[in-house]
């Protein structure tokens, strides 16, 4: 049998696009056998939440200082709203007959795998239990009661992925775009707390076979065959500066005095492809019990930010832009160095993370202001400075820009088609004020824990979920992007073998819209 970072490597390798092919996908995309994107338990008591929609006067530059933010009381108003600002429905989509939801998350060709669930212990307003969240009801579903006295007061958030809902369209390479959505939901799920005056702990220590059992994702006859969940991370809902909570280790041996109610419906496609390399490597990068550090850090502000809007109404507005005016007036230098600022692993946005940053940003600046395009890198950790120099081109000047940024001028010169080709010939990628390669510390990493492949693409996805706040802030839009040619990315670099890697792209620019889509409200289908 191959050792697990080797299967990890294999499936990273297999999956990359080139410039003379893609990875491997399906033929032929039927749009009607489309998977339903909400999942739903038949036989589950179900409890509807207050009415989504509530703004609080959390303005979106109080976020810079989660501290001064009033805490909310925890009550079932407030989760509702935490849960309605991470993963509910932002709004609704129509042309011609067709008609999609939009959601407070992002996710990769709208598929969203991603699914959250409420563990709650000793609350006051809900029973004990685990919950599935439905996002288009804004409703709970209850999986299972616990079934012995618990004293201890926990509120949790659980997620995980159905590796299918993105395999549908995107065939093998969408086990990557699984890890980006948690990335995502995480730093979604970061964002709506504060606006709450609540922060997020990380369980990072925690097995995923202990996640699946907690979730109930280990009871197999409860989900259909090829529709299954996989476990991914357990969050910890901090309301108060020093919280009553169960240990990690009653906490894991939860659902062995619970009682479990429901099966998942079906989501109604026909699995006409099968791709085994996504088990393979899900197989390969499942997490076991393990000890991870818990850093202590002095949590820096980003630049000054000037958006007065309201944190909740800025999370709800929040989209990923089609297309963008290639004729954009140039963005502002210091919205350009906000933006920078706010992705430091310092920052308050990066509380939630336990690692060193292993992300490093390679940003095509097409139209800032005050500064020559070209390419410059952001190096999230300056302990990876000289390993960056040493492994890319020898053409790079590496000029520091900012004294107050590791941010770094490489190379001039107009990188706009070359932006453009290296995302999938995207002209998202070219007619926006900049777009950028994140590109992770990976052959170490990946070696020194296979699991850890995932813990990458989720700090891509929560770096993107930053930038893509953070761009509507400014009053501009993001867009993350998925496909591009890995190899020709590292080409243009000077990279030269996997010791690093680029594994997201991200742009930013001035968006258009299309005018033959109709917008509606996020839930007045409710009643």
């Amino acid at each position: 049998m191959k050792p697990h970072h080797e299967t990890v490597l294999n499936y990273h390798q297999r999956t990359k696009h080139s410039l003379d092919r893609y990875a491997k996908g399906p033929e032929a995309i039927d749009w009607d056998d489309q998977p339903d994107p909400f999942r739903r338990f038949s036989g589950c008591d179900s409890i509807t939440l207050p009415k989504p929609g509530r703004d609080l006067d959390v303005l979106f530059i109080d976020l810079d200082n989660p501290q001064n933010i009033p805490v909310q009381p925890l009550t079932i108003d407030s989760v509702g709203l935490l849960l309605e600002l991470a993963f509910g429905l932002s709004a609704w989509k129509q042309y011609g007959p067709n008609r999609w939801s939009l959601r407070c998350n992002p996710s990769s060709g709208n598929l969203h795998p991603t699914e959250a669930y409420l563990i709650s212990t000793g609350s006051d307003f809900i029973t004990s239990g685990v919950y599935h969240y439905v996002s288009h009801d804004h409703r709970l579903e209850q999986r299972c009661q616990f079934s012995d006295k618990i004293t201890e007061t926990d509120l949790l958030i659980g997620l995980s992925s159905i590796h299918w809902r993105e395999a549908w369209k995107y065939g093998e390479r969408a086990y990557r775009y699984c890890q980006h959505d948690i990335g995502h939901a995480l730093g979604a799920l970061r964002y709506a707390a504060a606006t709450l005056g609540w922060s997020i702990a990380l369980l990072a220590d925690i097995a995923d076979a202990d996640i699946a059992a907690l979730l109930g994702l280990d009871r197999h006859h409860d989900f259909i065959k090829h529709e299954q969940e996989s476990p991914d991370v357990l969050c910890r809902i901090l309301t108060t500066a020093h919280p009553l909570h169960l240990t990690d280790q009653k906490l894991s041996t939860r659902s062995s005095a619970a009682n479990w109610f429901g099966k998942a419906d079906s989501l109604r496609a026909y699995h006409l492809y099968s791709w085994p390399v996504i088990d393979d490597v899900s197989e390969a990068t499942r997490k076991p019990n393990t000890l991870e550090p818990h850093k202590s850090v002095t949590r820096l502000m980003p630049l000054t930010s000037t958006c007065q809007h309201r944190a909740s109404a800025l999370i709800r507005q929040r989209r990923s832009a089609q297309q963008f005016d290639g004729k954009m007036s140039p963005l502002p230098i210091a919205d350009f160095y906000r933006l920078l600022s706010a992705v430091l692993a310092d920052t308050a946005a990066f509380d939630l993370w336990h690692w060193p940053a292993k992300v490093h940003l390679f940003i095509f600046v097409h139209r800032v202001a005050d500064l020559t395009p070209g390419l410059y890198a952001l190096v999230r950790d300056n302990a990876a400075l000289k390993p960056l120099q040493a492994a890319t081109s020898d053409l790079f000047a590496w000029q520091q820009q900012s004294e107050t940024l590791p941010f770094y001028h490489l190379y001039s010169g107009d990188m706009k088609q070359l932006a453009k080709t290296l995302s999938c010939h995207q002209p998202i990628a070219s007619d926006s004020a900049f777009s950028l390669a994140m590109v992770a510390e990976f052959r170490t990493t990946v070696e020194s824990a296979p699991w850890r492949y995932r813990h990458l693409f989720w700090e891509c996805g929560l770096i993107g979920q930053v930038l893509y706040l953070e761009a509507e802030a400014a009053g501009i839009r993001g867009t993350g992007i998925g496909c591009y040619f890995d190899d020709s990315v590292h080409e243009i670099l000077g990279i030269k073998d996997d010791t690093f890697q680029s594994l997201y792209h991200f742009t930013i620019g001035k968006a258009q819209g299309d005018n033959r889509l109709q917008t509606f409200p996020a839930y007045t289908h409710l009643p």
